[in-house]
Order: structure tokens, then C-alpha cells, then sequence
């Protein structure tokens, strides 16, 4: 399958502005998903800073940005402040806080003020239902499962996926995004269960290009790597071969 063959949309998940400038002119991503871990990584010191200049960039495409408090009414004084930040953003929701509190009830509330929503960090059907329970109707959103996690644990994801993106059709406005991603094979796993979005990181995203590619030639190429980096060592094997 080829990337132009895809019904999923592909999310570039980062917070290097560089990045995601550069995926943003390939034209091959449809949004951006960022989070306290990917920031940290990208060394932002300024997070409303960080936040201004990327929406300034991407007007067009969605994009999500994270809550950082653990608690809930805290939670939603900076949501609000993301969410006015455009018409384009998504808010991330951790599904729950840290003492494993359900966050359905601060959900409501600001789903209830019609805000975009993306709740995060979701590994289970029961937090997929709980979640679109607390979901306004005519609202948008994003129900991101951590898909990668889950193999990660030993589970598989697909079904996971599957009846997750059933769930969420059911209420209109509401996607589903496999989080977490692992390798570029993911792509087609989301592809076929449904799921809407799929947050690939730069690493990735490098590499998408060979998607549907010929694996004779693939194949080829691998070949012509191994000799290419063996001449570059300089190593031999036989004795004759030494100068």
C-alpha cells in the first residue's frame, strides 16, 4: 500500500518546530499531536511561546496541545487557555490524573463549552466508552489509544482498534488515533481497522516513502548498503587480502 492510498490520516507527533515545518511543506501529514514528553525532548523552555509560534505556522491543520496540572480544576483553566489559542487546536485530556481519577467529569464540562478535545493516554474499551460518554454531542474530538503501548504489554491492538473506532462513529464528530507508533507497518494496522488518525514521529516519517515499495528491489538496495558500508571499514576477511 502507498502512502497516497492510505484513509487514514497521518498525524506528525514532535515538538521541534523545524520538524514539523519541514513534514508540514512534504505535505504528506494532516495535523500535529505534541505532549510534556515530546517538548522536553525538543528542549522547549516556553510552552504558551512554543504553542503561539506553532499554530502561527500551521493555521490550516489540527493540532493538540497538552494539559499539564494534575488537578482538575486546574486542568481546566489551561485548557481554556490552549484552546484559545485557535480554532484549529485540540485540547489533550490525560484520561485520567495521576491517582487514577477518572477525568469523564472534567471532560463533560468542557466539552459541554463545545472546546476540541483529545483525550489521552486511553489503553482499554471501558475508558473508550467512559470517554464517549462524557462527549457532547455536535462537538469535535480526538480518542487517542496507545495502540503501541498495548503490543508493548503483550496485547494485540487490532481488535483493541477495531471495536474502539466502531464505539466512536457512533458519535458523530468523535475519531479515533492510534498513538504510540512503533514502526511504519502500524500505518497499515490503522489503516485497516479503521482507526482515523495515526501519530507517526519524525524518525518515522523519514522512512514513509517506502511504503508499497518492491521488495525485490528493496531487497537490492538492502545488499548494496551491507557491501557499500563493508568497503568503508576496510576490514577483510581472507589473509590475502591484507596489503
Amino acid at each position: 500500500m502507498r502512502v497516497e492510498d492510505l484513509r487514514v490520516s497521518v498525524y506528525a507527533d514532535g515538538a521541534d518546530i523545524g520538524e514539523m515545518k519541514k513534514e508540514y511543506e512534504r505535505g504528506i501529514v494532516k495535523g500535529f499531536t505534541t505532549n510534556p514528553t515530546l517538548m522536553k525532548k525538543a528542549g522547549v523552555a516556553d510552552y504558551r511561546s512554543f504553542a503561539r509560534q506553532a499554530v502561527e505556522a500551521f493555521p490550516d491543520l489540527p493540532i493538540s496541545f497538552e494539559v499539564f496540572s494534575d488537578e482538575f480544576d486546574t486542568m481546566a483553566k489551561e485548557a481554556r487557555v490552549l484552546s484559545a489559542m485557535g480554532s484549529n487546536v485540540f485540547v489533550k485530556i490525560p484520561v485520567t490524573n495521576t491517582r487514577r481519577e477518572s477525568s469523564a467529569g472534567l471532560i463533560r464540562r468542557l466539552s459541554s463549552e463545545g472546546m476540541k478535545l483529545n483525550i489521552t493516554a486511553v489503553f482499554t474499551l471501558s475508558q473508550t466508552e467512559a470517554v464517549l460518554d462524557a462527549l457532547c454531542p455536535g462537538t469535535e474530538n480526538i480518542i487517542s489509544l496507545f495502540a503501541g503501548r498495548i503490543t508493548n504489554a503483550g496485547v494485540d491492538a487490532e481488535p483493541i482498534m477495531k471495536e474502539a473506532s466502531r464505539m466512536a462513529h457512533e458519535k458523530p464528530g468523535t475519531k479515533t488515533l492510534w498513538a504510540s507508533s512503533r514502526e511504519l507497518f502500524n500505518i497499515i494496522q490503522a489503516d485497516r481497522t479503521g482507526t482515523d488518525i495515526i501519530t507517526v514521529t519524525f524518525d518515522l516519517l523519514s522512512q514513509i516513502t517506502t511504503l508499497g515499495k518492491d521488495l525485490e528491489e528493496y531487497s537490492l538496495d538492502t545488499v548494496k548498503m551491507f557491501y557499500e558500508d563493508g568497503k568503508a571499514l576496510g576490514f577483510h576477511i581472507l589473509e590475502e587480502e591484507k596489503p
